[in-house]
């Protein structure tokens, strides 16, 4: 059976590895570093992790005053909270000052499950891409959070990086190599493009392996960078393949399907269908059960590519 993991996992044993080669990270939270994995951050580094209390926008702000003295600052909560009660501070305090701060944020979409519609946020990623100068990122899985927030902790400026509650399947090598702000091919083919990020990768793989049993080759990318996005690799699949899927753990409006709908419509129009949160609000009940009533799984991005493409 796969090895599975939940990005959040990844982010908490990777900040303790980059605590020891950067000597100004700070690692800051909104008294929830059980659940975002920051604790044992603190528990290595006492004197590098601040716990700001239930107080998000004080917290970014916060965040923000310790990068523009120098430090590098990983920030986390709930995205909810985060892209959600702190917009204006991590706008105006953070994205307009350029500071040095990844906005690390956990339990983001439908799979945070049981907590319900207040905390299953759907709109983090189209927010967070409307600011100036923010770097998007949505980790597919435990290597790539780990090799990505590596390259967003050695980058100057402010990241946005989207971590899940649920565990999910690790398919990439710690031999593969990711690249901020570039696609990644994960399966080539010439019927159909499915463009993905964050979990909604291993559910296309999925979709794949049963499109290619009824004769329909499908091409994966993993679009792991919402912005700034990699514009070729989705021209070189609108053009060769002529149809694109995307699929999100995201609504379908202002995330990843809008993000790759202004590049094709710009370049190279061609067929294109969304598999996401279909502008509504989630509930609270298992992961995997709200992932089938909301359309994004594996069957629902077989079934989108088939009716798109006939």
């Amino acid at each position: 059976m796969a090895e599975t993991m939940a990005t959040r996992q990844a982010y908490g044993k990777t900040l303790i590895e980059l605590g020891e080669k950067y000597p100004q990270l700070v690692v800051m939270d909104a008294d929830l570093s059980k659940s975002t994995m920051t604790a044992e951050f603190g528990k290595t580094y006492p004197d590098r992790f601040f716990n700001m209390g239930i107080a998000e926008q004080n917290l970014y702000g916060a965040a923000a005053g310790l990068a523009l003295s120098g430090k590098i600052v990983c920030a986390s909560t709930f995205a909810m909270f985060a892209t959600g009660r702190a917009f204006e501070i991590i706008r105006n305090s953070i994205g307009y000052t350029r500071a040095n701060v990844k906005i690390c944020a956990t339990h983001a979409g439908i799979t945070v499950g049981e907590d319900g519609a207040s905390h299953q946020t759907f709109e983090d990623i189209a927010l967070m891409r409307t600011i100036p100068g923010m770097t998007v990122i949505n980790p597919s899985d435990g290597v790539s959070a780990k090799k990505l927030l590596e390259q967003a902790v050695a980058m100057e400026g402010p990241c946005y990086v989207r971590l899940g509650r649920a565990k999910v399947p690790v398919f990439y090598e710690d031999s593969d190599q990711l690249t901020l702000g570039r696609g990644n091919l994960v399966r080539d083919g010439k019927d159909v493009t499915i463009v993905a990020t964050g979990i909604m990768v291993s559910e296309a793989m999925a979709a794949a392996e049963k499109l290619k049993e009824d004769g329909i080759d499908a091409r994966i990318i993993d679009i792991h960078t919402i912005k700034p996005i990699d514009e070729d690799i989705i021209i070189k699949a609108a053009q060769e393949t002529g149809a694109i899927v995307t699929a999100e753990e995201h609504s379908i409006v202002g995330g990843l399907g809008s993000a790759v709908a202004e590049v094709i419509v710009k370049n190279c129009p061609v067929k294109m269908a969304m598999v996401g949160q279909k502008d509504t609000y989630g509930e609270s009940g298992k992961p995997d059960e709200l992932k089938k009533k909301y359309g994004m799984t594996a069957e629902d991005i077989e079934a989108a590519v088939k009716n798109l493409i006939g």
